[in-house]
């Protein structure tokens, strides 16, 4: 199928009808500057975030030097090692700790006893004591007896005579309490006959 001349001529007509140039000269203008505005304002915003690329990459490589580990500061396996040493240690002192806290106590214990012991002590009187335990008489008796005297009793428990030793151990007299002398007499022939 072939076009004929006044077909194609008819179909420039209309469409010259229908394109105006001076308009779409206008429109291409137009569409030039808004494409050099959106250029010119993506360079500009390019611009910006190439600065801000530059920006954020130096703020990552700062990061990245201070989040690396100093070589003063142990490794992360070192500082687990560590803190477990630590941790036995610190089990190590509590139980340490404990046991002496055990002895402390036991300490006390007997600090508190041998205390109660002392007060016992200077509260005690052993001459009291002894005095309670001992008979009075027994003891006078046994004093007269190493001095040389020999008390002699009656059934009654009186005593009606006195055996005396003398000093030289060979002479033994008996002096009977029944002869009416007074106590002084008696006394005074008592020790004569014992110092004899």
């Amino acid at each position: 199928m072939a076009i004929s001349v006044e077909e194609a001529m008819e179909a420039l007509r209309g469409v010259k009808a229908v394109v105006v140039p001076d308009d779409d000269y206008l429109t291409l203008v137009a569409t030039e500057e808004t494409i050099a505005a959106a250029e010119a304002k993506r360079r500009k915003e390019l611009d910006e975030l190439q600065s801000n690329l530059k920006a954020l990459s130096k703020i990552l490589e700062s990061a990245r030097v201070s989040a690396t580990r100093p070589s003063s500061v142990p490794s992360a396996d070192a500082h687990t090692s560590t803190l477990n040493e630590l941790d036995i240690s610190s089990l190590s002192l509590a139980k340490s700790i404990k046991e002496y806290e055990g002895v402390v106590a036991s300490k006390e214990g007997e600090l508190a006893a041998l205390k109660d012991e002392a007060r016992r002590q200077e509260e005690y009187d052993p001459a009291a004591e002894h005095e309670k335990e001992l008979d009075g008489t027994a003891l006078r008796l046994q004093i007269y007896k190493g001095l040389g005297f020999h008390p002699v009793v009656d059934k009654d428990g009186n005593l009606v005579k006195m055996l005396v030793r003398s000093q030289s151990g060979s002479d033994l007299h008996v002096v009977d309490f029944n002869d009416g002398k007074t106590d002084f007499e008696y006394t005074r022939l008592l020790w004569k006959l014992a110092c004899s």
